[in-house]
């Protein structure tokens, strides 16, 4: 499988009657969210590290083929600089292994304020992480990444080390101007989006909108990136975020339909697979 979508979720109670059946129990959520998707982006360990028998759980409640792509915690991202982070970090790696096949690319997010002036610790980092074998890829969020030297340079650091560069694409948040929908998703940078791959696998971040239709431009620039990559062999992981988040599996499920639509070879979407409860008639 090349190609796999998802949410940054799968706890969130405002999906009960709707991508959820109604009365769902939160101790459903995860094995009800992975018979509709076949990933998840793991922003809970971003927060907090879940012991062995959660991981357990998660891995017990997912079907196989199923991939949590986990970020690494806050509190080796987010301190300064990453180095003093590095046994802990290789801690984190060893301890989800437990999650064995359910476990995708696990992937660092950096602050705005971690900037390339730092290029030597995070060379130390990454180089120090990646010789653990697992699958990774780097988010960041400074400006001058996106500037050159400093792209070419991360990008061939990267390249070396097979790790992946995440692509944030926050555009739809910030096209329609003082929208309050999506005033909270513009905590997140507006940055350039560049089409950068550096392993052969690639992680999407889409912050939707709202309403679909302002998702549309851009989920078509994708449908032709996403085909491209997949031609050339590259494995696809593409998250749909939301501000909305009750909106979030529904413009993910729209996004499928247009690959569908357009002919890319994409696997079908366990949720369209799945059967819909006839409709019980109330008799008085």
């Amino acid at each position: 499988m090349q190609f796999s979508l998802g949410c940054a979720v799968w706890a969130f109670k405002g999906w009960v009657g709707e991508f959820y059946p109604p009365k769902s129990r939160a101790t459903d959520f995860l094995n009800l969210y992975s018979r509709r998707f076949d990933t998840v982006e793991g922003n809970a360990t971003f927060y907090v590290v879940p012991d062995r028998e959660v991981l357990k759980r998660w891995a017990a409640d997912t079907p196989a083929g199923f991939e949590f792509c986990l970020k690494l915690p806050r509190d080796f991202t987010h301190n300064g600089l990453l180095k003093p982070s590095i046994l802990n970090a290789l801690k984190f790696l060893e301890h989800v292994q437990v999650l064995d096949t359910r476990l995708g690319v696990t992937f660092a997010q950096l602050p705005p304020s971690y900037s390339p002036d730092s290029i030597d610790d995070l060379t130390e980092f990454l180089t120090a992480l990646s010789s653990t074998k697992t699958p990774l890829a780097l988010e960041v969020r400074h400006p001058d990444w996106f500037t050159e030297p400093h792209q070419s340079h991360l990008n061939d650091l990267l390249q070396k080390l097979a790790i992946g560069r995440v692509m944030l694409d926050s555009r739809p948040v910030y096209e329609a101007e003082d929208d309050p929908q999506v005033h909270s998703e513009r905590r997140k940078p507006r940055l350039p989006l560049q089409f950068s791959l550096t392993a052969n696998f690639a992680i999407v971040r889409f912050i939707s909108h709202p309403t679909l239709k302002l998702n549309e431009p851009f989920f078509q620039e994708w449908v032709t990136q996403i085909d491209l990559w997949l031609q050339q062999g590259i494995r696809i992981y593409f998250f749909v975020h939301c501000p909305t988040e009750e909106r979030s599996p529904h413009n993910a499920r729209h996004f499928q339909h247009m690959l569908e639509a357009q002919g890319v070879a994409v696997p079908p979407l366990l949720w369209d697979g799945l059967e819909v409860p006839p409709t019980q008639l109330n008799l008085f």
